[in-house]
C-alpha cells in the first residue's frame, strides 16, 4: 500500500493533465449515471484530485472526500473552494473518520483495484450509509485487467506502473451482498470503438 501511495503522490502534479482515457471515461460515466439520482450527503472514497468532486458538490448539500494521497488532496483543495466540502487524508483499509448512518450516497471510482480485500470496504460502507442509501462503484473492467491494463503514468521518461489487485464482477457483487447491500444495476462502459469494455459500474443499495 505504501508503494501505491507513493506513486499517487508522485503522479499528483500531472494527473489532471495526462492523457488518460480511463480517467476521462470515468468522469463522463459518473456524471451521466448519477445525474438520474437524488442525493444530498455524499461520501467520496478515493476522491483523488477532485475530478468527480466538482460535479458531485454542484448537486449535493455536503461531501466528505477520503484519500490516502496527501499530494492528491492538496490538488483537490486548491481546485475546489467550498464550505460544502471536507477532504480528509485516510487509508481506506483502516478505520474511516466519519460517522455511521450519515450519507445517502457513497462513490468509489478507480480505487478498488488498489484494495486487496473488498470485504472491509463494503462492510464499512454499509455502516456509513443511511437506510436506503446508495453506493456507486465504477472501476476498470475485469476484462481490461485480464488484458493487462493497469494504472500507470510516465515520469521523467520512465513508465511508473502501480500495484493492482484483480477483482471479478462476482467478487464485487458477492462482497457487497455479504455486507448487506442489494445490487440495483450493473453496466459495462466502452471508450470510443474498443472491443472490450473499459469500465464497469455497479449501483448498490442499503435496504430500508
Amino acid at each position: 500500500m505504501k508503494n501505491i501511495m507513493s506513486s499517487y503522490n508522485g503522479w499528483a502534479h500531472q494527473y489532471d493533465n495526462d492523457i488518460n482515457p480511463t480517467r476521462d471515461l470515468d468522469k463522463t460515466v459518473t456524471k451521466e449515471f448519477l445525474s438520474k439520482i437524488d442525493f444530498f450527503k455524499v461520501l467520496e472514497l478515493g476522491c483523488g484530485s477532485g475530478k468527480n468532486t466538482e460535479w458531485l458538490i454542484a448537486k449535493a448539500d455536503s461531501l466528505i472526500g477520503l484519500d490516502f494521497s496527501k499530494k492528491m488532496l492538496d490538488l483537490a483543495r486548491k481546485k475546489i473552494i467550498s464550505k460544502k466540502v471536507t477532504f480528509i487524508n485516510a487509508d481506506l483499509n483502516g478505520k474511516w473518520p466519519v460517522h455511521n448512518n450519515s450519507f445517502d450516497l457513497a462513490t468509489i471510482n478507480l480505487t478498488l483495484e488498489h484494495i486487496e480485500v473488498l470485504d472491509h470496504i463494503f462492510n464499512s460502507l454499509f455502516m456509513k450509509l443511511s437506510q436506503g442509501g446508495k453506493c456507486f462503484v465504477c472501476e476498470l473492467h475485469p476484462k481490461k485487467q485480464l488484458e493487462g491494463s493497469k494504472a500507470q503514468f510516465e515520469k521523467n521518461g520512465t513508465d511508473i506502473v502501480l500495484d493492482v489487485f484483480q477483482h471479478s464482477e462476482k467478487d464485487y457483487i458477492q462482497s457487497a451482498e455479504k455486507a448487506g447491500f442489494k445490487l440495483l444495476t450493473k453496466q459495462d462502459w466502452y471508450s470510443n470503438e474498443e472491443n472490450l469494455p473499459r469500465l464497469i459500474s455497479f449501483l448498490f443499495e442499503k435496504p430500508k
